[in-house]
């Protein structure tokens, strides 16, 4: 029977969708037994551990090469506490070490491609860089971006680099009240989903078993069997100590006295366009030198990886450069000689925003067809009685409450949304923020959530905020920067879920997200202000955010030119940009490619990786590449299959681990050299 399932589970990762009934189907063995309070002493502990020691680490890593120390956190973390608990004659439970396992990931977690650590604060660096940057200077916002959002350009705060200033003391409170409302919405939207996808519904979530399985397997560490996954943790570990010196603490270390890190390995890749223009032009072509891509590819599933690759080679080796011999003019502001940074926000401009527009809301047309079809099939169960939980039906002791009280949270914490909106922007028409919060809100996350308890993908429609703000009529840029009551927490009803096989209370994790809000706002603003007055954020000391925090500040930029009132006379950017056309043919050639890979049986995920390739760079997608091959062909051959794939998680765990034990090493003594360095004596 053991074996089955492992074959099953092999299946699963293999094509998500694609699995087999069985993927639709809850496994009893895998349901707790019981429920235990996991928010101790023990556990806040391990928290400020994190919060004083590890945070400084992730804040600069984040800059620096674009890593997430979160995993690093979490197993040191973890692998101290567990050994100061065994000679304290005591072992901590599997609740505690989850909570521990929550509370790192979440003090160091990372807010998208900007990769910054360090809650709300972190928002206010890239704020800062944002009304400085030469894009939105470029595209005339600079002196438009409201100085409720940020510092006015030109104020005493960006000279002193410092968050005590008058400036700021408007975005610092509505970045604070921000931070408290988007907990309303995922705590009580979140819950109520998980109650109502996973109680009633009883959707299997397919994803939430395997990361509920990190933490399990984590407990293993409180035990004195020895275990498979501490050999396989050490080699990666190794592995990361050993390129982390070379990636990570050299430019570290010298960055505290030379004004530009001394880089043996280019971060994060090696720009090969100038070498290649001449034969591929308009390809955005680079290698990534983070050996860790190539972990995440022994991880990934192999038709993704491979997909995204192919995509990739095709969209730069084929597509553009054909397109551009065909005809230059479709290019007009590319030209031979940018770099790889330069080149990606020109053709971005040029063509493949179209692209990724019309390619995203294809997958979006295919993510709301899957919805439909699995309820129409659940009320087709519910007829036949196949279905008869209902909200009442509540495992004793898992610590649930109720979930008017969840609704009254959410409902309190989007009137509050509304209400800021309305009140920095009383112009833009109210009924669209009405619409946002209570109607657009809950639809589309409950549809995500129901992706998530299917699938294990979320359900994502692009560009509904800036469709709507470019529709409605408005004229100026401050609508782009105003706290919306627009969000998707389906996510969170796969949170709740794996807390739940972990056999914690669900109280737990709510106590625990309070503590680090408080834990994270007061660490992040006393690091952040050291990092900031330490040097200008991004700059060459911190090469991560100095060749992509530009692209984003391109982006954004570019979407507030196309509310621009209308008596201003410059270009309509973003108007110039899209390319309807470009955007119709590229979403309906998407979906006819999965029409057409459906009709040949061929996995989804192939399709997924494609598409979401095509329209990129190819610098992150040939290391995952290498990764996919190497563990396909040649490690799953060595150790097995099945062996392998219990393998590559903790693996890159390990190496992931080493990358931040090196960088957290090599940041303290930078932290102390520059410390030392700014005394008056």
């Amino acid at each position: 029977m053991a074996e089955r399932l492992d074959e099953r589970d092999e299946a699963a990762q293999e094509k998500p969708e694609d699995a087999g009934q069985w993927y639709l189907e809850r496994r009893p063995e895998l349901e707790p037994t019981e429920f235990k309070e996991g928010f101790t002493l023990r556990t806040v502990l391990g928290a400020l551990f994190v919060g004083v020691l590890m945070l400084p680490g992730g804040i600069y890593l984040g800059l620096l090469v674009g890593q997430n120390l979160g995993p690093a956190a979490q197993w040191t973390t973890i692998i101290l506490f567990t050994e100061v608990a065994r000679r304290s004659f005591t072992v901590l439970s599997r609740q505690e070490i989850y909570l521990i396992y929550y509370m790192a990931g979440s003090i160091n977690s990372l807010t998208g491609g900007l990769m910054l650590a360090g809650g709300t604060f972190a928002w206010f660096i890239w704020a800062q860089y944002l009304v400085q940057s030469p894009y939105a200077t470029k595209f005339g916002i600079a002196e438009m971006i409201p100085s409720w959002y940020a510092p006015p350009l030109g104020s005493e705060a960006y000279v002193q680099r410092t968050f005590l200033h008058k400036d700021w003391l408007i975005p610092l409170a509505l970045g604070l009240t921000g931070a408290v409302l988007w907990r309303g919405q995922w705590l009580g939207m979140g819950y109520f989903l998980f109650r109502t996808t996973s109680d009633v519904e009883r959707l299997p979530f397919p994803m939430a078993p395997i990361a509920a399985q990190g933490a399990t397997a984590l407990a293993e560490v409180s035990e004195e069997a020895e275990s498979w996954r501490w050999p396989v943790f050490s080699v990666g570990t190794v592995i990361g100590l050993v390129y982390g010196f070379f990636f990570v603490a050299i430019p570290v270390i010298t960055s505290g006295f030379l004004a530009d890190p001394l880089m043996l390995i280019p971060i994060p890749f090696i720009d090969l366009m100038r070498n290649t223009e001449d034969v591929f032009p308009a390809g955005r072509i680079g290698v990534g030198t983070d050996l860790g891509l190539i972990f995440y590819g022994f991880v990934l599933p192999f038709p993704l990886v491979a997909g995204q690759f192919i995509g990739t080679m095709l969209g730069n080796f084929v597509f553009a450069p054909m397109l551009y011999r065909m005809n230059p003019a479709l290019f007009p502001t590319w030209a031979k000689g940018m770099n790889l940074i330069q080149s990606e926000m020109t053709l971005q401009f040029d063509l493949f925003m179209s692209v990724g527009i019309g390619v995203s809301l294809a997958i979006a047309v295919i993510g709301i067809h899957a919805v439909i079809v699995a309820m129409l099939r659940a009320k087709v169960r519910r007829a036949q009685g196949l279905q008869s939980h209902g909200y009442a039906d509540v495992p004793e002791g898992r610590g649930d409450f109720p979930i008017w009280l969840a609704l009254g949270a959410w409902s309190l914490s989007t009137i509050g949304y509304i209400l800021i909106a309305h009140k920095l922007v009383p112009a833009f028409p109210i009924y669209f923020l009405l619409i946002f919060g209570f109607i657009w809100t809950p639809l589309v996350s409950y549809m995500s959530a129901r992706m998530m308890g299917l699938t294990g993908r979320p359900l994502e429609i692009p560009y509904v905020q800036q469709a709507t703000y470019i529709l409605s009529g408005y004229q100026g840029v401050d609508i782009w920067f105003a706290p919306m009551p627009l969000h998707d927490v389906g996510w969170s009803a796969q949170s709740f879920r794996e807390v739940e096989l972990t056999g914690t209370k669900i109280t737990s994790v709510i106590k625990a997200d309070i503590f680090v809000f408080f834990l994270v706002l007061i660490f992040g603003f006393a690091y952040w202000s050291f990092f900031w007055k330490s040097s200008e954020i991004p700059s060459s000391q911190y090469p991560y955010a100095q060749a992509f925090w530009p692209i984003s500040a391109f982006y954004q930029s570019l979407w507030a030119t196309s509310t621009l009132p209308g008596d201003i006379e410059r270009p309509r950017y973003l108007i110039e940009a899209l390319k309807f056309d470009v955007i119709t043919t590229a979403g309906v050639s998407a979906l006819v490619l999965y029409v057409g890979m459906m009709l040949l049986k061929i996995p989804s995920l192939w399709f997924y990786g494609f598409a979401g390739g095509f329209y990129s760079m190819t610098w992150w997608a040939i290391p995952l590449f290498i990764g996919g091959v190497l563990g396909k062909y040649y490690f799953s051959r060595r150790f097995g299959a099945r062996t392998w794939a219990r393998y590559t998680p903790v693996l890159a765990a390990g190496y992931v681990c080493g990358i931040g034990l090196i960088g957290m090493v090599s940041i303290g003594l930078t932290i102390i050299f520059r410390a030392v360095r700014s005394l008056p004596f």
